[in-house]
């Protein structure tokens, strides 16, 4: 069982299951806050070309990652309309001065704008060696301590999922929120975008509490969490831990010290369902979760393994096919300031292989995401993720 907590501190192991803990995990770095403004100048009437940047030889799974983006990547090249993008892939070794040193050899070689890379501190490497040759990044982390200046953050945040949870539950009779979280710094960097969109609702917080990052750290806090809830009048308590972290300890372990989930609402910032082994666990029945459309996402998947023979990677795979989607989007109006940033922000965002998203000014991004519970073992989506940016929930 504590192998599941070591796995939280394994950057690679993590990012194969859940990009967030990966993201947040990492030593914070400081954001490029300089330079992409206006992105490079492109050719309408010819090939645009794009670099991607990915962890091909870094150890511990980086060529499996790697293929597996290239792949979805190559995959949205083939289903662009109108625009023609010329991918080139780059090794970064998941290593920050190699990426700087791809980056800036990317950008020699002609690249107009950046895809990756896939770890949040070359992501900011990147974006630092070329934030004065304006060429805009298009990480797939989802770590906003790097978003700003040149660099956008693709992968899903805590705070989009934070608000998109809490607004729900504020809507549907659970607007007294205690928050649970395991003392971790990419745990920490949940609570706080919980707290954050609970903060910006109408919803209320009841409190927060924390636990030691062990199996008997969870044992020792659960009866104090489960008492402090039920003293706040909690109707919902959000947890910050994943299913190959802590939850699954606490799924056991707060009903047992009195927090019914029957009463209380359980909610997770991370995906509840992943693995599917988690739908199993009595605790997490009634759960509420967020996640892409799931309809546009087996679509995705099944055209990956059609194309591809295997599936592919879940916190990737369409991270890096929306990355491309944008580019081919703006490319195909013709216009020579495709890839600026106002032109990357517009308003009405792109449609990607999950949904709607689109790409704010200070970096980070915004998922149309749907709400899940989890009913008798299975996913049930109980209110659908909006089809774009002027529909309910935006």
């Amino acid at each position: 069982m504590f192998a599941s907590f070591a796995a939280l501190r394994n950057p690679l192991g993590r990012l194969a299951l859940l990009l967030s803990f990966l993201a947040a995990a990492a030593c914070t770095p400081m954001a490029p806050m300089t330079g992409g403004n206006s992105g490079q100048r492109i050719d309408p009437g010819a090939p645009v070309q794009v670099a991607l940047l990915v962890p091909q030889s870094a150890s511990n799974g980086g060529a499996s990652i790697s293929q597996s983006v290239e792949n979805a990547a190559r995959m949205a090249v083939s289903d662009l309309n109108g625009a023609q993008v010329d991918l080139r892939v780059y090794d970064t070794a998941g290593d920050p001065s190699t990426a700087s040193a791809a980056a800036t050899r990317a950008a020699d070689e002609g690249a107009k704008i950046v895809i990756g890379p896939v770890f949040s501190q070359a992501a900011n490497a990147a974006g630092v060696a070329l934030a004065n040759r304006d060429v805009n990044i298009l990480s797939l982390s989802n770590n906003t301590a790097i978003a700003g200046g040149n660099v956008f953050v693709l992968g899903n945040t805590f705070a989009n999922t934070a608000n998109r949870l809490v607004s729900y539950a504020a809507q549907n009779g659970r607007s007294n929120i205690y928050v649970i979280h395991g003392e971790d710094s990419a745990e920490i960097q949940g609570r706080d975008a919980i707290v954050q969109a609970i903060n910006a609702s109408r919803a209320n917080l009841a409190g927060t509490g924390s636990f030691p990052l062990s199996q008997q750290g969870v044992e020792n806090a659960a009866p104090r969490l489960a008492q402090e809830a039920q003293d706040a009048g909690a109707d919902a308590v959000f947890l910050t831990s994943g299913s190959e972290g802590a939850l699954p300890f606490l799924a056991d372990q707060l009903p047992a010290a009195g927090l019914s989930p029957q009463t209380t609402r359980y909610i997770g910032l991370q995906r509840l369902d992943v693995p599917s082994s988690a739908l199993r666990l009595d605790g997490l029945q009634g759960a509420w979760f967020a996640l892409p459309d799931p309809g546009r996402v087996r679509t995705f998947e099944q055209r990956y393994a059609d194309t591809y023979g295997s599936v592919p990677n879940p916190a990737l795979g369409t991270v890096a096919y929306d990355a491309v989607a944008a580019v081919g989007s703006l490319v195909a109006q013709g216009n020579a300031n495709a890839l600026s940033r106002r032109a990357l922000t517009q308003r009405q965002g792109f449609q990607g292989a999950g949904g709607a998203f689109r790409l704010q000014p200070n970096g980070t991004v915004e998922r149309a995401l749907a709400v899940a519970q989890i009913q008798n073992n299975q996913v049930v989506v109980i209110d659908p993720a909006p089809s774009g940016f002027g529909s309910a929930g935006f």
